[in-house]
């Protein structure tokens, strides 16, 4: 019965343990050493060398205000596409729920201490929750430009 018990509790303890570490897993977080116009500038520029398309850069911060919220320091959406990621991912009917992910947002934002701070999302990990041709496409592929567009961040 010890066994038993002692097995529930540990599979409870683990749950918590992983559900407190999600955010930290799935969400990567990294200072920048440039302001955030220069950032968004380095970044963009990064994407489209790997043959990403800039969909657009949204200044959030400016829509929080502009709505009632208040003011924040500057708070920067950078959307970014690769068509032939999306297609190999939306083609299939049963994918098509990921579009939610898409385009690929890589937030630029001051905290209010001035520093500069880069998020992104972990695709390495978003694609080995999914499988299939979504591990190959964001796991690897995607995972792997992404990097390219923000090493400048780890130099």
């Amino acid at each position: 019965m010890k066994y038993i018990i002692g097995f529930i509790v540990g599979v409870v303890v683990l749950g918590v343990a992983g559900w407190n570490m999600m955010p930290g897993m799935m969400l990567h977080e990294m200072p920048s050493p440039y302001s955030v116009d220069e950032t968004v500038e380095k970044i963009s520029a990064n994407a489209k060398a790997e043959g990403w398309t800039v969909a657009g850069i949204k200044p959030l911060h400016k829509a929080v205000k502009k709505h009632g919220g208040g003011d924040i320091p500057p708070v920067m959406l950078i959307n970014l596409c690769q068509a032939d990621h999306a297609f190999g991912i939306l083609k299939d009917d049963a994918n098509k729920r990921l579009s939610v992910f898409m385009p690929c947002t890589i937030s630029v934002y001051e905290k209010t201490n001035g520093q500069t701070f880069v998020a992104v999302m972990n695709a390495e990990l978003l694609g080995k929750m999914f499988g299939g041709s979504i591990a190959r496409i964001m796991g690897v592929e995607v995972a792997a430009q992404q990097q390219k567009f923000i090493a400048f961040l780890k130099e």
